[in-house]
């Protein structure tokens, strides 16, 4: 059983709120935190492209900003046991290695170097979904807590594993769950005569949907207040809205496309980009 979480650091301020995020859920957890930097190859043996002493500066420069993180981490979560590691590599690339014996991986929702008009760097979204293990994403700095965790409920066999992290962490935070169910109107004429009995046919589906897929997991967690949500709304914008007034929202990773490379769903990647919280991405591809 894994004994440690992962979080990637870099000098980004997505990357602080990430690590301090990394800390706290360590500490609830009981685990250790392992925090690594990647200090990317990007040439710099070429003697004709690097000036004396460049390399080391580099390498200085990395190995600072790790001491920066654990310093983080211990003055935010004393006693907590940390790890540090310095990489050379590609960041997606040792991120996924370091994420294959943890419990789980946090990282920023944007890097050092990204594009400040774009709501999401490509690093997340090269990692959830593609490694064995929930990814933690946090876009922003970390807000006053809420003490509501919210999870995006879709009814099928692969949600199972979502709605035990859910309840997972509500249970270690003492928070609400909020579930929320979100569908959307078929597309119909606008005198269709059998419009309002299928709106009602849909909400009490949904409903059911909610109360079926939770109720099992409320007898393992009863300590665990929970709130349910069956909207006719587009997922994404329903668990953004919910995301307003919560600390996590856990959603599930499998995509529907037939390429095995398509393990990000719309609807996650939605809320990857769109969620005023730090998102859970929990892999469900072959899970049940």
């Amino acid at each position: 059983m894994a004994t440690h979480a992962v979080v990637g650091a870099d000098d980004s301020p997505s990357s602080r709120a990430a690590v301090e995020w990394a800390a706290d859920d360590a500490m609830r957890r009981g685990c250790a935190l392992r925090i690594v930097h990647v200090c990317e190859d990007l040439g710099y043996d070429i003697p004709l492209q690097t000036p004396p002493g460049f390399r080391d500066s580099v390498s200085e420069y990395c190995q600072g900003v790790l001491d920066a993180a654990a310093d983080l981490v211990r003055d935010r979560a004393p006693g907590l046991e940390v790890e540090i590691s310095l990489e050379t590599g590609r960041v997606v690339e040792v991120l996924r290695r370091e994420a294959e014996d943890a419990e789980q991986l946090v990282v920023g929702g944007r890097g050092r170097g990204g594009f400040t008009g774009l709501l999401l760097g490509s690093v997340p979204l090269r990692l959830a979904g593609h490694v064995p293990v929930p990814v933690v994403v946090v876009k922003g700095a970390l807000e006053q807590e809420h003490g509501e965790v919210v999870v995006g409920v879709e009814g099928s066999a692969h949600s199972a594993v979502v709605l035990r992290y859910a309840f997972e962490e509500a249970a270690r935070r003492e928070a609400r769950l909020h579930a929320v169910y979100a569908w959307e109107m078929p597309v119909l004429g606008p005198y269709a005569p059998v419009y309002t009995p299928l709106v009602e046919e849909i909400s009490v589906t949904g409903k059911r949907v909610v109360e079926e897929a939770l109720a099992s997991w409320q007898e393992k967690y009863p300590q665990v207040e929970v709130e349910k949500t069956a909207i006719c709304e587009h997922p994404v914008v329903a668990l953004r809205d919910a995301s307003e007034s919560a600390d996590l929202v856990v959603v599930g990773s499998r995509g529907l496309g037939a390429l095995s490379a398509a393990v990000l769903g719309s609807v996650s990647h939605g809320v990857l980009h769109h969620a005023r919280c730090p998102v859970a991405v929990v892999p469900t591809r072959g899970k049940a």
